[in-house]
């Protein structure tokens, strides 16, 4: 493929760009922190140069502003889609319509709890941990709006990853954005931009898998597992050695394996995780209001100390977005997989993830710090300055439970190991689509590399490393999105009539 070749060109730029670099690190330094330095000045910094670009008049990152825009088209294009069409995502999830004659790998519950623990993970603790102690309370906001808008982004990508994937002879589904934003523009008569686009979107998506998807789970999770063992801070590399293994044996299984896992694990994190909030917040029940004031009224006008206005949108946007997936089009591989009777009907399934995600998880945990004061305690600067957005959640259950931190720390590794695997499934199918399927097993040497790697590098580089490659993927996706729109909303219109013929067979039964 000749996209494929331009990539690799660009590729082998960049690698001597970066071998050139690495000879100004200084030899003083540890074999850590020269491989942190390295990552940081060679990788992350030319990166951020490009992909977060300022639009000149308002500085708001491009890719923000892309995804935010995005959102609001796909909401107004799909008719509020996520508001008309929840309850029969519930009733859909619940089994109600299944089918056997349904073609597909997974069942509805499955695909939407594997793309969920991708998403449900750190970057619901972690990541809203950041966001709350670099943009204040009000950064909650901006999270929660971006989360119920990015149902409809979710749910445009997922009908395409349905519409547009292969069931091959094996019997194994291939899907995603590459596939929608190569077959799909092709039909359109725009093959060779489908093809750029699809070829960047796989190049970013296995970038996401290994930093966002891989490593950032491992720095945070053991940045908090560590104020609970603080042996591991000397030792880092052991937990990454460890989480190396544990999730090699796992990858090798193909989704069908990941799902299994991923069934049982995600749920009982959820309601582990869902239940200590609870409690946190009845026994604070008091400070909610505040709470609750505090969001909003800084959602506008945040404190010096947060920032302007656009500095908290910007926080809440690029966190809200690192942990729904909305509009990046990781989602659609997982749930190309499912038995479907229609594209559309997983579409809707798929729409349930940024509520759950973002609008439950992301904003019970915004309240947990929020009514215990954590993100202004000075004993949690450093967590704040560090990045360290886990520890700072720890310390603010801590606070009001004494001993979670050490269950939290069970259900942080949890949470990492599950989005682990699931993201080691996105960058996989991406890499195959670039490189063949033979080529497989080198992907998955690579992820468990930079598992290990998420265990030296510090918290900082990572995360930037993370939100270049995963919010990268907005670019290619949502253009291809956009483009494809008017096809999804055909489809629904298709979907509006076979929805009501059911619910009118399903009536005259009783």
């Amino acid at each position: 493929m000749k996209t494929t070749n331009l990539f690799l060109i660009v590729f082998s730029f960049a690698l001597s760009y970066q071998t050139s670099k690495a000879k100004e690190i200084n030899s003083n330094s540890n074999w850590q922190e020269n491989i942190d330095l390295f990552f940081g000045e060679s990788i992350v910094a030319p990166l951020a140069s490009f992909l977060f670009w300022p639009i000149p008049g308002i500085q708001m990152p491009l890719v923000v502003a892309w995804l935010l825009g995005g959102a609001v088209f796909f909401t107004l294009k799909m008719g509020f889609v996520n508001i008309r069409y929840f309850k029969h995502a519930i009733e859909l999830v619940r089994g109600k319509y299944d089918s056997k004659e349904s073609k597909g790998e997974v069942t509805h519950f499955q695909a939407l709890t594997t793309a969920l623990s991708a998403t449900v993970g750190l970057g619901n603790i972690a990541g809203v941990a950041i966001a709350i102690g670099t943009g204040g309370p009000g950064a909650t906001f901006w999270m929660i709006l971006v989360g119920f808008l990015g149902m409809s982004s979710k749910f445009t990508e997922c009908v395409l990853g349905q519409k547009y994937r292969k069931i091959r002879e094996d019997g194994r589904i291939m899907g995603g954005a590459m596939h929608y934003l190569s077959d799909g523009l092709k039909e359109l008569k725009l093959k060779h931009l489908g093809g750029f686009l699809a070829g960047l979107f796989c190049l970013l998506c296995i970038g996401g898998s290994f930093g966002g998807g891989n490593a950032f789970q491992v720095v945070q999770s053991l940045d908090l597992i560590k104020t609970v063992f603080p042996a591991l801070s000397n030792h880092p590399w052991i937990y990454g050695i460890t989480l190396s293994i544990l999730v090699g044996l796992v990858i090798i299984g193909g989704i069908k394996s990941i799902a299994k896992v991923a069934s049982f694990i995600v749920p009982f994190m959820c309601a582990v995780y869902l239940l200590a909030c609870s409690y946190i917040l009845i026994i604070l029940s008091d400070q909610i209001p505040h709470a609750i004031s505090l969001i909003l009224s800084q959602a506008i006008s945040p404190d010096a100390a947060f920032g302007g206005f656009l500095g908290v949108l910007i926080i809440g946007v690029k966190r809200a977005v690192f942990s729904n997936e909305a509009g990046i089009g990781s989602a659609a591989i997982a749930h190309s997989t499912a038995k479907v009777s229609h594209p559309v009907e997983e579409g809707i399934v798929a729409l349930l993830e940024p509520f759950i995600d973002t609008i439950i998880v992301c904003s019970m945990t915004a309240l947990v710090i929020i009514v215990t004061g954590s993100y202004l305690e000075p004993a949690n600067q450093d967590f704040i300055s560090g990045n360290q957005g886990g520890a700072l959640t720890s310390a603010a259950m801590g606070s009001v439970i004494s001993w979670f931190p050490y269950l939290l720390s069970i259900a942080v590794f949890l949470f990492a190991f599950s989005t682990m695997i699931s993201w080691s499934y996105y960058g996989e199918r991406c890499w195959v689509w670039l490189f063949g399927d033979r080529s497989s097993f080198i992907y998955k040497i690579l992820f468990l590399i930079f598992t290990f790697l998420g265990s030296i590098i510090t918290a900082t580089n990572i995360l930037d490393f993370s939100d270049l490659m995963i919010l990268g993927m907005a670019f290619p996706n949502i253009l291809g999105l956009i483009l494809l729109s008017d096809k999804v909303k055909n489809d629904l219109k298709d979907y509006k009539i076979l929805k009501e013929s059911r619910q009118k067979n399903l009536t005259s039964s009783f």
